[in-house]
């Protein structure tokens, strides 16, 4: 299992929305030079992130505005916006294991609650850390400060 660079593109793309929001025109090329992607995979998650209701986009003149305040965003909330969870489940378990076979019929019972326990611990990490952190952390790198 792991989770696709789509999360952390996610991540990339609100830092440099708020490092550079004073500065320059947010449009999905500028982000692609950032991120070093293609505009077209930009554009893709941004649409994640407005469904999710954590930007707006305007269409055309490049402005990313973040709906709430970053302390209220977490990791957790634009993970769930763009990883979302196929029935809850992080981990893709196979469903029909074969009931013959002693293990087949018990895997499910030995390793369920186990994987469910990882998949609330990770959510929960992720919840510890906010948009305002990296804001916070990347303006130290850079050598500013609010």
């Amino acid at each position: 299992m792991q989770i696709s660079s789509r999360f952390t593109i996610a991540l990339h793309i609100f830092t440099c929305v708020e490092v550079f929001k004073d500065e320059y025109r947010i449009t999905s090329d500028f982000l692609a030079g950032s991120i070093n992607t293609n505009p077209v995979i930009i554009r893709k998650i941004l649409t994640k992130l407005k469904s999710a209701g954590l930007i707006t986009v305007a269409r055309g003149t490049g402005g990313i505005e973040v709906t709430k305040p970053l302390k209220e965003i977490t990791f957790y909330d634009v993970y769930v916006a763009i990883e979302p969870l196929e029935d809850g489940e992080l981990f893709n378990f196979h469903k029909n294991p074969n009931p013959k076979c002693p293990v087949g019929k018990n895997i499910h019972t030995l390793l369920d609650s186990k994987l469910e326990n990882i998949r609330k611990a990770m959510e929960n990490e992720m919840k510890k850390y906010t948009l305002e952190n990296l804001k916070d952390e990347m303006q130290e790198f850079l050598g500013k400060k609010d």
